[in-house]
């Protein structure tokens, strides 16, 4: 088993032994932040460029984002991360690289809200904003507006501590000019997995 197998397998542990001793009970008027780290996953055929078939590299980055419940089931999250760089290819040809911010305000439902439980499940749904910059030899994306839906799960430490993990899925498209010339367009809809930690207040 590797080093990074143990270590993982070592975090698990100590955190499910940590939760056993730890229930809450998500409540109207909790407030949250989030943080940690996520593989986004464009797939391929993300599009085209002068019309050769392009592909988007998937890439790894820093989460983060603030939450506030309006019920003991129903609440507001607002989530970013950093500028995600993804290399661009069309027809094996490197193109370079672009930058991906996106922003998502999502409202979530909590199954388990108001229930004491160390384990609390959501799901997700609401607007994605993707914005591009950097691109390479006068490149421009359009930024993006779409749909994007979530699933996961806090794991409770303490009463204000909580392991996060979770899964989204975006719809992702912009239209791709060079010098202000539609040259082709960019469809990624990136499946992003992530895990971290809440702070619940």
């Amino acid at each position: 088993m590797s080093n990074m197998k143990l270590i993982s397998a070592a975090v698990v542990t100590a955190g499910l032994a940590l939760a056993s001793q730890a229930a809450l009970a998500y409540n109207a008027g909790d407030a949250f932040v989030r943080g940690g780290v996520a593989q986004t996953d464009t797939g391929s055929g993300n599009g085209n460029i002068n019309g050769e078939s392009l592909n988007v590299q998937s890439e790894t980055g820093f989460t983060f984002g603030a939450g506030y419940l309006f019920t003991d089931k129903v609440g507001v999250e607002l989530n970013s991360s950093e500028k995600f760089e993804h290399q661009l290819n069309a027809a094996s040809q490197d193109l370079g690289s672009i930058d991906r911010l996106p922003v998502n305000l999502l409202v979530n439902y909590y199954p388990m809200g108001g229930l004491d439980s160390r384990v609390q499940p959501y799901v997700g749904a609401g607007l994605n904003y993707t914005r591009f910059s950097g691109g390479p030899d006068n490149i421009d994306v359009r930024r993006s507006y779409g749909a994007i839906g979530q699933a996961g799960v806090d794991l409770a430490v303490t009463q204000n501590v909580l392991l996060n993990g979770y899964v989204s899925y975006a719809d992702v498209d912009g239209e791709i000019k060079r010098d202000g010339e539609h040259i082709g367009k960019v469809d990624m809809d990136p499946v992003t997995v992530g895990g971290g930690v809440t702070f619940r207040f």
